[in-house]
């Protein structure tokens, strides 16, 4: 059996596999949602857009619902805090997503240009709110979120929906919203040809470009713009039982750059963020799609990356009673959950991989408006 303290760790990289995986698998498809309205002029140009995820997105949610799954599992006190804390953006989120399913298999049904037209800009709704909501998310993670426990651990949040949208979570959310698109874009991109695949080139560009300036843009506020980190002073044994008030945190002002000054390497994620971001968009613009879209994917594993090299061991830390703020070593499920679940992980989570690859190569190829034509009954 793995010790309880290397568990934790792992448990805290698995959450980060799969909320990367979410961002990288799903967050193409909501990127091209995103850009559908746009990039697709015409009936037949919106169905190619659609038709490249078609076959795809549903298999793709089946990473948001098991980092839903682990958080829930393995972080069963974050769970509880987030959700209801977060639970107005949370509802958002599943809103937007209601348009997703009935988008793909309505639109289509009807031969009626309002009819198609309304459930474009649902998919358009589907695939640009989530990924601002989970930036603004992040983004009041670093800032502290305004919650506490009483002496029966049942958790209190004290502020609103409103106060989640402060400048500095919407800049983060700017960024999330950004990464998403482009990465759509170069997906599409390589999915489509011709006048279609150029728009989706631009567009991939542009988000690009914003994403680094308002990436780089959002460290240097966390640098010099007055927003404290949390540092934990007192003593931590690592395999201790969870106790979310078994410690002493304060706030300091440099203390999300603790990490990157005692390991230099984690300055290659946040390179790795703006270089990847970067070359996707020079490659994109050569048609090396295909490197392009590696290129984004590692763009997001950066920017992802970048955050939680940052916070380590904070998950979610409290602005209003910083002691309760819930690490890595204290807000985790028992010793045999997480190890029971690290050995079906190792099952499981391969076999994800595998699927998902085989359908990919199996319906690779370009989406034109001649295989619309040709498969009117049967194409999205």
């Amino acid at each position: 059996m793995i010790d309880y303290p290397t568990l934790k760790v792992i448990w805290w990289l698995f959450v980060g596999v799969l909320l990367v995986g979410f961002a990288i698998m799903d967050g193409h498809d909501m990127g091209v949602g995103t850009l559908l309205p746009f990039v697709g002029q015409g009936d037949e140009e919106r169905r190619v857009v659609i038709n490249t995820v078609g076959p795809h997105w549903d298999g793709n949610q089946v990473w948001f619902i098991t980092g839903g799954g682990a958080i829930f599992a393995a972080w069963p006190v974050v769970y509880a805090t987030a959700f209801s804390g977060f639970y107005w953006a949370m509802m958002a989120v599943l809103w937007a997503l209601f348009f997703r399913p009935v988008g793909f298999d309505y639109r289509s049904k009807i031969h009626n240009a309002t009819w198609r037209s309304t459930w474009d800009w649902g998919l358009f709704i589907g695939g640009a709110v989530p990924p601002l909501i989970f930036g603004v998310a992040f983004g009041n993670l670093l800032q502290g979120v305004p919650f506490g426990f009483d002496d029966f651990m049942v958790s209190t949040y004290t502020g609103s929906f409103w106060q989640l949208l402060n400048p500095f979570a919407l800049l983060v959310g700017v960024v999330s919203s950004t990464m998403i698109t482009m990465h759509g874009g170069m997906y599409l991109a390589h999915r489509t040809e011709g006048a279609i695949q150029q728009r989706a080139a631009r567009g991939a560009v542009s988000a690009a470009l914003v994403m680094v300036v308002t990436f780089i843009a959002a460290g240097i506020w966390l640098r010099v713009g007055g927003i404290e980190g949390y540092v934990i002073t007192s003593v931590i044994d690592p395999g201790a039982l969870p106790d979310p008030l078994g410690k002493t945190v304060v706030r300091s002002a440099d203390a999300w750059w603790g990490n990157y000054g005692r390991q230099p390497l984690l300055w290659l994620l946040p390179v790795m963020g703006i270089g990847g971001a970067l070359l996707a968009a020079g490659l994109v613009t050569v048609r090396r799609t295909l490197a392009a879209f590696a290129a984004s994917a590692l763009s997001i594993v950066g920017v992802i990356g970048t955050a939680g090299g940052a916070m380590f061991p904070f998950v979610m830390p409290s602005s209003t009673q910083p002691d309760a703020s819930l690490t890595v070593w204290d807000s985790v499920s028992s010793h045999m959950t997480l190890g029971l679940m690290f050995w079906a992980t190792l099952v499981f989570l391969p076999l994800i991989v595998l699927y998902t690859s085989w359908a990919y190569r199996v319906m690779r190829g370009k989406v034109t408006v001649a295989h619309i034509r040709a498969n009117e009954h049967t194409a999205y």
